[in-house]
C-alpha cells in the first residue's frame, strides 16, 4: 500500500513539474458558409463586399447573392447573412462558395443590364468539369486581379459535407508549347569571279604590276539551250460551202419564188351580172328593110 502510494505521488509531482503547453487559439475563418434547409449563411470575420455562387448537381451556376447587379454588396462582419436558396439548392448535392473583397465587385462580364446573363454570359455557362475551379474562376474575374477571401462548402447526396480540398486544375496543358523544327541559317552568296592579281607581268594593266600572271576562275556556265517551240496548234477543220451559180437552175440552198396570184375580182351588189351585155346597133340597109316592111 504504501510503496504504491509512493508511486502516485511521485506522478503528480512530475506532472506538476511539467505542465502541458496550452493549445493555442485558432484563428477565426475570415469567411464561413454553411446551409440549413433552404437557407444558406454566410459569416464575415470583417466587413467587405461579398458575393455568393452556387453549383447545383448537374452544374449549373446560380448568383445567390446579390440578386441583381447593381445591388449593393457591402455586408458588416457584425452576424451572419442569410440567403434564401432555390429548390436545386435544398437537399441536394451543391457547392456554395461565399468571396469577400475590401473592394466593390465587377460583375460586368455576368450582367445583362439590370439581371444576370445566364444565356450568354460564358463564367456562368453550365460546367462540366471541377465546380469549385469554375466559381473561384468567376471570383478571379469580378475581383479584377485584386486579393479577397473565400469561404467553401460541398454537400454530397444526402446533405453530408463533403471534406474541403483543393480546385483540381484542368487536364489541358495550357503552357505547352511544341518546337517547330530548326531551320539551317542560309550561308552568303561567294562571289564566282576571282582575279588574282598578286604576280601579274602585265604593262599598264589592270591590276598595276610590271610582273606577275593574271588568272580568273568562276564556275562553268551552263550551255544556252533555247527555249523549244511551242508544238503548233492542230487544225480545225471549218466547213465552207462556195455559193456556185448553174445555168439555168437555181442556187444551192436558195428558196424557189412562187408566183403571187391575183385576187378573184369580187361581183357587183347592184347588178345581176359581173359585166353589162353588148348594145348592137343596126346598119342603114337593115333600117332601110325594116322601112320597106312597115310600109
Amino acid at each position: 500500500m504504501i510503496p504504491s502510494l509512493a508511486v502516485m505521488v511521485g506522478l503528480l509531482a512530475q506532472a506538476a513539474g511539467n505542465p502541458l503547453p496550452a493549445r493555442a487559439a485558432r484563428a477565426p475563418d475570415p469567411v464561413r458558409v454553411w446551409r440549413t434547409d433552404s437557407t444558406a449563411y454566410v459569416a464575415l470575420h470583417k466587413s467587405g463586399h461579398l458575393v455568393l455562387l452556387h453549383v447545383d448537381a448537374i452544374g449549373r451556376i446560380r448568383v445567390l447573392f446579390p440578386l441583381a447587379p447593381d445591388d449593393s454588396t457591402s455586408i458588416s462582419g457584425d452576424a451572419p447573412v442569410a440567403v434564401s436558396l432555390p429548390p436545386a439548392a435544398e437537399g441536394n448535392p451543391s457547392t456554395f462558395i461565399a468571396v469577400r473583397s475590401r473592394w466593390p465587385f465587377d460583375f460586368a462580364v455576368l450582367q445583362a443590364g439590370s439581371t444576370w446573363n445566364y444565356q450568354e454570359a460564358l463564367l456562368l455557362q453550365p460546367t462540366a468539369g471541377d465546380p469549385l475551379a469554375a466559381l473561384l474562376d468567376i471570383a478571379d474575374r469580378v475581383t479584377d486581379g485584386r486579393p479577397y477571401d473565400y469561404g467553401v462548402v460541398e454537400y454530397l447526396r444526402g446533405g453530408a459535407v463533403a471534406a474541403r480540398r483543393a480546385p483540381v486544375p484542368p487536364t489541358v496543358c495550357l503552357t505547352c508549347v511544341r518546337l517547330g523544327t530548326s531551320v539551317a541559317t542560309a550561308s552568303a552568296a561567294v562571289p564566282t569571279n576571282a582575279v588574282d592579281c598578286s604576280n601579274a607581268s602585265l604593262t599598264n594593266s589592270f591590276c598595276g604590276v610590271n610582273s606577275g600572271s593574271v588568272s580568273f576562275t568562276s564556275v562553268p556556265q551552263a550551255a544556252y539551250q533555247p527555249t523549244p517551240p511551242s508544238a503548233a496548234p492542230a487544225p480545225v477543220y471549218v466547213p465552207y460551202y462556195l455559193p456556185i451559180a448553174v445555168h439555168g437552175g437555181r442556187r444551192r440552198f436558195e428558196r424557189p419564188i412562187l408566183p403571187v396570184t391575183p385576187p378573184a375580182p369580187r361581183p357587183s351588189v347592184g347588178a345581176a351580172y359581173p359585166i353589162a351585155p353588148r348594145l348592137v346597133v343596126p346598119s342603114n340597109g337593115q333600117l332601110r328593110t325594116l322601112t320597106g316592111r312597115r310600109s
